[in-house]
């Protein structure tokens, strides 16, 4: 069963979860915040609201019975870019990892503060968006180009299939070459800096995105490990 109050809006939010009473809690602050507001508490229904309304954030639990949130991230990672954030009631890092390495943008613990995941809603909605401060539409290194208006990447051509939150993080380090960037000034860049979830989320991204270079860990041709302060980017020949 799924129920939805996003007629009149224009920004919507679909919540993923099989819980109602945590399902009509977040709905009522979504609703306070003049978002639209979808919910379903089945995985299989989700992936066809989503291909059907296109909502701008999925806020999707992890422990969905059948298909697990885990199988509907990546799922949904085919066809759409929008924001996901993952619930999960289970404490363990090797879960939130897993999430996040099918696409998940964010996760957030249970039991959680509403308020907090709406911190989280909001500050996706307004991140600032790569090329649209006036700078540089496209980045190139090496081989490796990013159409910032077109939200386009290519590596030696070929496309890179990036996530947004992935897209983002790669823009901010292509934009300044040769520049350690620590994680809070990458958080601040991507995700806003009123941001204060789990720094280390970075870290997974720049895996994520050495994975879809094809970086060898040992020695990455792109992304390097700056000790003690964060990541920088520079072509190793």
């Amino acid at each position: 069963m799924s129920t939805g109050e996003n007629e009149s809006h224009e920004i919507n939010v679909l919540v993923v979860d099989d819980e109602e009473p945590l399902v009509r809690l977040v709905r009522q602050y979504l609703l306070r915040e003049g978002l639209g507001v979808d919910s379903t508490g089945n995985g299989v229904q989700a992936l066809e609201m989503v291909r059907e309304q296109e909502p701008a954030v999925v806020i999707l639990d992890l422990g969905l019975p059948g298909m697990d949130g885990v199988e509907v991230c990546r799922q949904i990672r085919t066809f759409s870019d929008c924001y996901i954030i993952m619930l999960t009631a289970r404490v363990e890092e090797v879960d939130r990892l897993i999430g996040l390495s099918v696409g998940a943008d964010d996760y957030v613990s249970k039991p959680f503060s509403p308020r907090e995941l709406m911190l989280r809603v909001r500050a996706m909605l307004r991140r600032p968006r790569t090329g649209g401060d006036g700078g540089a539409q496209v980045l190139e290194l090496e081989g490796l180009r990013m159409d910032l208006a077109g939200r386009e990447a290519r590596l030696q051509g070929s496309p890179i299939d990036l996530t947004r939150t992935e897209f983002e993080v790669l823009a901010a380090l292509l934009s300044k070459p040769g520049v350690a960037l620590s994680r809070r000034e990458l958080i601040n860049k991507v995700w806003g800096d009123d941001w204060f979830g789990d720094p280390h989320l970075v870290d997974v991204h720049v895996g994520h995105l050495r994975r879809k270079l094809g970086e060898d860990p040992a020695s990455p041709e792109f992304i390097h490990t700056v000790r003690g302060v964060g990541y920088k980017m520079g072509a190793s020949r």
